[in-house]
């Protein structure tokens, strides 16, 4: 990708996180912080250990990091987003985790020395970089020989969920849809897409874990608040103003048939792939 692109898509993933910091993962909906702690349980962290978080959000991979390498430990959580380290570091600052540092810097170009961390972890950030190759050797880089990586990303979901988030698309432009499928095309439609993607880039001892992630709404509303949370608040702004009332009471009728009980219940796969970097 051309660099003034890669660039530009970068400060507008920035931009939207900044937006969201004071809400990401903080609307009663488990998200973040269940597929970040499966992710974790996954590269068992060891006492004493250095991690790194990249794409750390407001935590969700930290925290479990930090209490599973303990207070001999170190763990690096790193974001684009300054909003997002702001709020992080206040959050480990009122825990009085000491061994935490947060810093803002792109994961995609992290700018630390190289074969300094034991294990790395990334939960739901490869499919936005610009990139993912290029990123995925620089994580590398960042790893001791026999250092492991542990990664997030999206399987499969419920049909009504794609449904559901198709009341975006007449209004995304070309770039934003781009974005939308980032996460389910191309090397991420498939565990051996991503497989090959880690071994190419040369990671070896490469496996996929995958678990499913049910999702309950208690209301459209609750769905409403959520989906302008995170990442997908993007796709409201790109919503005019004056059709938004329309897009939302599209989502409550696609909503419906995923109803059980009094709420909502929408399934989605969430892919682990785990690799270590040779010894050799």
């Amino acid at each position: 990708m051309d660099p003034l692109e890669a660039a530009r898509r970068s400060a507008q993933v920035a931009a939207v996180f900044d937006k969201v910091a004071d809400t990401y993962d903080a609307v009663g909906v488990p998200w973040f912080e269940p597929i970040a702690q499966g992710l974790v349980a996954e590269i068992a962290p060891a006492p004493g250990e250095r991690a790194i978080d990249l794409g750390t959000g407001r935590g969700a991979a930290l925290w479990p990091l930090a209490r599973a390498v303990g207070p001999t430990g170190q763990v690096i959580g790193l974001d684009l987003a300054a909003q997002m380290i702001a709020a992080t570091r206040a959050d480990a600052l009122a825990r009085g985790l000491t061994t935490v540092e947060l810093v803002v810097a792109d994961a995609a170009h992290p700018e630390l020395p190289d074969d300094d961390f034991d294990l790395a972890v990334a939960s739901l950030v490869l499919f936005f970089l610009p990139d993912p190759a290029a990123a995925l050797r620089a994580w590398h880089a960042l790893l001791v020989p026999g250092g492991r990586l542990g990664v997030a990303t999206f399987g499969p979901r419920d049909a009504v969920w794609e449904d559901l988030d198709a009341v975006f698309t007449p209004f995304l432009p070309p770039g934003m849809l781009d974005a939308r499928t980032s996460g389910t095309r191309g090397p991420f439609a498939s565990d051996t897409g991503v497989e090959e993607l880690f071994t190419s880039t040369g990671f070896s001892d490469v496996r996929t874990v995958c678990h499913d992630l049910p999702v309950r709404f208690a209301d459209v509303e609750q769905w409403h608040r959520w989906s302008r949370s995170h990442g997908q608040r993007m796709f409201w702004e790109a919503v005019p103003a004056d059709r938004r009332e329309e897009v939302l009471a599209s989502a409550a009728d696609r909503l419906e048939a995923a109803r059980d009980g009094a709420g909502f219940t929408l399934t989605q796969r969430v892919r682990y792939t785990m690799a270590a970097t040779p010894t050799a």
